[in-house]
């Protein structure tokens, strides 16, 4: 079969489930990237060569991968590995997927330190290493930390980094627990910020990503008030904490920072024009 045949079928399948449960809301790049996988090629590839015939071996392989994400599994965990900043890192089923949103807290990130010499960085609840290793591959003269709660997610995190060639000390540990450092130019995070009681944990990716790294109490908010007032023990004087959490968390987020003491704070839109990242400066004990 044609590969553009092969595409089309697959589509349609995919399509046709994604109607009733959400299942995806790009089946066509869903069904390139598999195919993609399958043949060792480029996605480009489909467009230059669309009448290329597909192996019956590797029709076989592709239908087995097709067949996973009609079950709802995320591409990224079919494939092993996901797209994010300028390389593709490692996943696995202990950590969250990075997704395109969690680019603008290494924008911001970078944005904070841009004027500061060997920044002292660390992130938590790294998962793959996602932001850690973006902001160490914009500033090699950083020192840049990271921890996770997860074993298998600091053992991924750790495959990364040495995979990148990067310089990223992971360690594990909840939160702040395992954190000597007092005196982090920066703390970013990514930490779980859904509410349990959120509809949309039923549907898409999110259902077979881990809910540790999802949920968390208090409407969403039980992780960013610890992170929010145990920061202040380990930021340098005028450090800033930057942190993601959903669309409609800005105002919730602001009232946190402003509760326990850091001022200039603010929210940024991610590229959907959403609430995304809130900020703050911390000026002293």
């Amino acid at each position: 079969m044609r590969i553009d045949q092969v595409i089309q079928q697959g589509v349609a399948q995919l399509a046709t489930l994604s109607s009733s449960n959400k299942l995806t809301e790009t089946p066509e790049l869903d069904v390139q990237l598999l195919l993609a996988e399958v043949l060792g090629v480029n996605t480009s590839y489909f467009y230059t060569w669309p009448e290329k015939q597909v192996s019956e071996e590797d029709r076989v392989r592709f239908d087995a991968l097709l067949a996973q994400r009609l079950k709802g599994r995320p591409i990224a965990y079919i494939l092993g590995y996901q797209a994010f900043w300028t390389f593709e890192l490692a996943v696995s089923e202990f950590t969250l997927i990075p997704r395109s949103d969690t680019e603008c807290l290494v924008e911001i990130g970078l944005e904070l330190i841009a004027d500061v010499k060997s920044p002292s960085i660390l992130d938590l609840g790294t998962g793959t290493g996602a932001v850690a290793l973006a902001l160490a591959s914009e500033r090699p003269d950083a020192n840049v930390s990271a921890v996770d709660l997860i074993p298998e997610a600091v053992e991924l995190a750790k495959q990364n980094n040495q995979k990148l060639n990067l310089n990223v000390d992971i360690q594990q540990s909840s939160w702040f627990d395992n954190v000597a450092n007092t005196g982090f130019t920066l703390i970013v995070s990514n930490p779980p910020y859904i509410d349990p009681e959120d509809h949309h944990l039923d549907e898409g990716d999110v259902r077979f990503e881990p809910k540790t790294a999802l949920i968390a109490d208090l409407k969403g908010y039980s992780d960013i008030e610890i992170i929010a007032r145990d920061a202040k023990a380990h930021l340098a004087i005028n450090g800033w904490l930057a942190f993601e959490h959903g669309y409609d968390q800005g105002e919730g987020a602001r009232k946190i920072l402003e509760k326990n003491g850091y001022h200039k704070i603010e929210t940024r839109k991610d590229y959907g024009d959403n609430d995304r990242v809130t900020l703050g400066q911390y000026s002293g004990r």
